[in-house]
């Protein structure tokens, strides 16, 4: 910790920031586009580290990275021995008595947003038994981060995970993590929410929960008389629908296989011979039953076949196809480099590829020039950026928490 050079004046930000389970920074970066300081960033997966650190830069107090804290939230226990919870603890007892004095009366934010993969409907027979223990591990993670909010008393609150996270299958660790919240004097609003409606060009269906300490709330934040739930919208009414020829069509092209050179992370995956068939063939918004009648003759795969023939219908419909270039994208996900796991070709029929890294973030809502490390590889930062928080979507629900306090966000 520093203080700001001498001959630069000091700006306060709308709010401090904390962000559990931050990744790559998706919910930092919206955070500090919404005007708040993040003070740090907390994930396990150190992997993260330059990219979060090396992208976020604050823009208030003393103009220092956000931090990468690489802890595990969880306390150590005998059958639990990576849990770090009194080290993490003790780092966040200074930080955050440091940057309440110096920027004294501004209010604290702590994002919550917890790995979504224990909230999926991917099958788990393909786990390894390691992993199927961590993801249930990770299904306590919204519990353990309730206990921060205990001991540090944030004014607000947000967390965004998968939108089947209320599903009775898991639990109702959604609702019972909103309970939580309300039983330490916060009022909360959940909603399921489309991310093309915030201006991200990419259609996400997120749960969306948002809170704010019972005391500070504006009356008209009330979704009810009773005051006992905030309102959450559906909706930034002055957001555009951004399309996918509007996010990525400034782009050079590149060839599959190929990285350009001066553009960081625009980097396509290399096809086969055979892929290379597929996606030629492919025009863009249409399903894969192009496959059956190409130029090259049948290029359906035989297990689709198979399945497409037991249930007299055609299933896995969006592989090996593109984009559709005048509409948000589909969700971008950890394997949005890869055309046969979803529709991720690229729109452009002279470009026989799938999308390239640096096109995945932007249909994140990632900015143009937020790079993602390591640069030479694919498969991390696909990961990195198909797990992020849309930072535009950060960015809106921030806003609007600040400015559900009662005398607004600089009290």
């Amino acid at each position: 910790m520093s203080d700001v050079a001498p001959h630069i004046k000091t700006k306060m930000p709308t709010f401090l920031a904390v962000d559990f389970f931050c990744g790559a920074g998706g919910t930092t970066r919206g955070l500090i586009d919404s005007g708040g300081y993040v003070i740090a960033g907390i994930d396990k997966d150190g992997r993260c580290a330059q990219t979060y650190s090396d992208n976020n830069l604050n823009r208030s107090v003393d103009y220092a990275p956000a931090r990468f804290l690489n802890y595990d939230v969880f306390a150590r226990t005998p059958d639990y021995e990576e849990g770090q919870r009194d080290e993490l603890v003790t780092e966040l007892d200074s930080l955050l008595s440091y940057y309440r004095g110096k920027a004294l009366g501004v209010p604290l934010l702590f994002a919550i947003c917890a790995p979504c993969q224990p909230f999926t409907t991917l099958s788990r027979k393909e786990l390894s038994d390691k992993r199927k223990k961590g993801r249930e591990k990770d299904r306590g993670l919204l519990a353990e981060a309730a206990e921060y909010v205990s001991r540090y008393k944030p004014e607000m609150i947000l967390s965004e995970n998968v939108a089947g996270i209320k599903d009775p299958r898991y639990g109702n660790i959604w609702e019972d993590f909103r309970g939580r919240l309300n039983e330490l004097g916060y009022v909360t609003g959940s909603k399921v929410v489309c991310t093309s409606r915030f201006g991200v060009p990419q259609y996400r269906k997120r749960s969306i929960l948002i809170a704010v300490r019972r005391e500070l709330v504006r009356e008209e934040r009330f979704a009810d008389m009773m005051e006992s739930e905030l309102l959450v919208p559906d909706a930034d009414p002055n957001a555009m629908v951004v399309t996918v020829a509007d996010a990525i069509g400034h782009l050079p092209t590149v060839s599959a296989g190929e990285t350009h050179p001066e553009i960081p992370n625009h980097r396509a995956r290399a096809l086969s011979e055979l892929n290379l068939k597929r996606i030629a063939s492919a025009m863009p918004g249409e399903s894969n039953a192009y496959l059956e009648r190409t130029e090259f003759g049948d290029l359906s795969l035989d297990c689709h076949r198979k399945v497409n023939a037991r249930l007299n219908d055609r299933c896995f419909s969006d592989v090996y196809t593109r984009m559709h270039p005048n509409r948000p994208s589909p969700t971008i996900t950890t394997k949005c480099h890869s055309i046969s796991n979803g529709r991720f070709g690229h729109y452009d029929v002279k470009q026989i590829r799938g999308i390239s890294l640096r096109e995945a973030a932007i249909l994140q809502s990632f900015p143009d020039d937020y790079v993602f490390y390591p640069t030479e590889q694919i498969e991390p930062v696909a990961r990195m950026i198909g797990n992020a928080v849309p930072p535009r979507l950060a960015q809106y629900f921030a806003t609007y928490l600040a400015n559900s306090l009662e005398a607004g966000p600089s009290r």
